[in-house]
């Protein structure tokens, strides 16, 4: 259940950056990544402020990015359900979050690892550009993994 939770917040992110990010790519890509690693995060409230700004910025991009997300999650658990469960499926999907998501520590919740995946949020609560970095450290490290290396136990 986590997982089909997790995956739909990714899908849902991905078209809402895809969205955002499709009218000006190279401008606004730079001074969102520019502006996420650059800002320490003092508490969560500037987190949720944040959020709210953008959302009352951007509420159509959000509402067409949940009407999309819906029937491309539900399109996706039916037809490949199954295959979900599988190691590589799950290697592959823990790659594309910790690329996207990895300073939340999505990939990290998504494998079972809770601990590391609040140790995630605490590193991006204290200091933002790290929680980045380790993140797409991380999503390097599952890419170049073995199938015998790579389980969600021993990750």
């Amino acid at each position: 259940m986590l997982q089909k939770i997790v995956l739909a917040v990714a899908i849902f992110i991905v078209i809402l950056v895809a969205l955002t990010f499709g009218e000006t790519i190279a401008i606004e890509a730079f001074q969102w990544i520019s502006h996420l690693a650059g800002v320490v995060i003092h508490n969560f409230s500037d987190l949720y402020y944040a959020l709210v700004q953008y959302v009352s910025t951007h509420s159509v991009k959000v509402l067409i990015a949940l009407l999309l997300t819906i029937p491309i999650c539900y399109w996706i658990i039916k037809s490949k359900g199954n295959e979900m469960r599988k190691p590589n499926s799950q290697r592959k999907i823990a790659i594309v979050l910790a690329i996207f998501l990895g300073w939340l520590g999505a990939h990290r919740f998504y494998l079972g690892q809770t601990g590391w995946g609040i140790i995630y949020l605490l590193i991006l609560y204290l200091f933002a550009p790290l929680a980045v970095v380790l993140g797409f450290i991380d999503a390097i490290r599952y890419l170049f993994m073995t199938e015998e290396e790579f389980s969600p136990r021993q990750v």
